[in-house]
């Protein structure tokens, strides 16, 4: 991957995904945990999770990793699992996430799970430049306030903040940054 020894570490794991992946990772981890809360406990060691999803190398480009992980210890307060992370680019080259559910010792298997997308990728609302404004908006400044502080001119603020009133089907500038902190937009 590029990076040091030592210098990854989960949060850091986190900023490395593909913003697209972070969202199928917390599906692959609920979909992981719901089956496993289904099988007996004797059972447990009996099956490998396998899914892929794409990490950012210190040069910048993406890689598809298929991630496995068998329980390998377990008890009523702990897990000890596992992993193996392997680069499979070369051999993966759609964006179709994958999971699978590998039975071992005659288990059943679940290939390709069509698991639910409890949490989806955030879509993107508002241009940077209109996000710029409506921090500036939720901050108390007037258009003219935000134009100096972003070196541009009064008219494109406006325009702006016309297109952030569209966007989110408000009536006015309060209620914009109601509807924006409610989403987590600022």
């Amino acid at each position: 991957m590029g990076y040091p020894a030592g210098e990854l570490d989960f949060f850091t794991f986190l900023n490395l995904l593909h913003p697209v992946d972070k969202a199928n990772l917390l599906n692959y981890e609920t979909a992981t945990e719901k089956f496993f809360q289904s099988v007996p406990p004797e059972k447990l060691f009996k099956y490998k999770v396998q899914y892929d999803f794409r990490l950012r190398r210190a040069d910048g480009h993406y890689v598809r990793i298929l991630n496995q992980m068998n329980i390998i210890q377990h008890d009523n307060q702990n897990v000890r699992t596992f992993l193996v992370n392997t680069d499979i680019s070369h051999l993966k080259h759609d964006d179709t996430p994958r999971m699978s559910i590998i039975g071992l010792d005659g288990e059943p298997s679940y290939y390709n799970i069509d698991f639910e997308n409890i949490f989806k990728p955030t879509q993107q609302v508002f241009t940077r430049r209109e996000k710029d404004i409506l921090k500036a908006m939720a901050s108390g400044l007037k258009s003219q306030e935000i134009s100096d502080a972003l070196h541009i001119s009064k008219l494109t603020v406006d325009s702006h903040r016309k297109n952030i009133l569209r966007k989110t089907n408000a009536r006015s500038a309060s209620e914009v940054i109601r509807i924006a902190y409610d989403n987590g937009w600022i």
